[in-house]
């Protein structure tokens, strides 16, 4: 397995600044060819790196919806990765976060004023322990790559996946794991999964 280097680290930083720029002006500040760097945006993506490209939109230019944050304290039996991924296919929710407390924090804009009647249209009552709405007046975004490193986790056991990692296909995903054992046991698993599907 290729490890992730500070030339990937840059190309990512380019297009956190604009996605849309040419992969020969990337080329020309990396030091690399344009296809060279297609060939890096494309294992990028393949790893999970690069989850997609997409549109920074200037909201205020918009009209409609009350910018709110919303601090939900849940319920103990609440599956929370479950209702964080629900969070984030409600149109009016922009982003979602999920605290070291468990609570999930989230960004929308609410359709109306009525922010606890569109809440509960949203996330079942008996869900939510508590809650705390707070109105915005401008929201801000900047994405920063400084002082980190790339972390590839072992789909297995979730460890940091490095030099002495592998990488396998699987049914035509690729996943990283930090040593074969891991990938034996993950294969194993998988193996089992699908005969159980069968």
């Amino acid at each position: 397995m290729r490890d992730l280097d500070e030339t990937d680290l840059e190309i990512v930083r380019l297009l956190l600044a604009d996605a849309r720029r040419p992969y020969s002006d990337i080329a020309d500040v990396v030091g690399l060819s344009p296809p060279a760097v297609s060939d890096r945006v494309a294992r990028l993506e393949e790893v999970g790196v690069v989850r997609r490209f997409t549109v920074d939109i200037d909201r205020t230019k918009f009209h409609g919806g009350t910018p709110v944050l919303v601090d939900l304290t849940l319920d103990r039996s609440v599956d929370l990765p479950t209702l964080r991924e629900d969070l984030l296919d409600v149109g009016p929710v922009e982003h979602v976060f999920t605290t070291a407390e468990s609570h999930l924090v989230f960004h929308a804009r609410v359709p109306d004023s009525d922010v606890a009647a569109w809440l509960f249209d949203v996330v079942d009552r008996d869900a939510v322990d508590s809650y705390e709405v707070t109105l915005l007046s401008a929201t801000d975004w900047s994405p920063d790559l400084s002082g980190t490193e790339f972390g590839l986790s072992c789909a297995q056991c979730g460890n940091t996946v490095d030099s002495e990692g592998v990488s396998t296909r699987i049914d035509g995903d690729l996943y990283q794991f930090c040593c074969p054992s891991c990938e034996s046991r993950f294969r194993e698993k998988y193996a089992e999964l699908a005969e159980g599907l069968d």
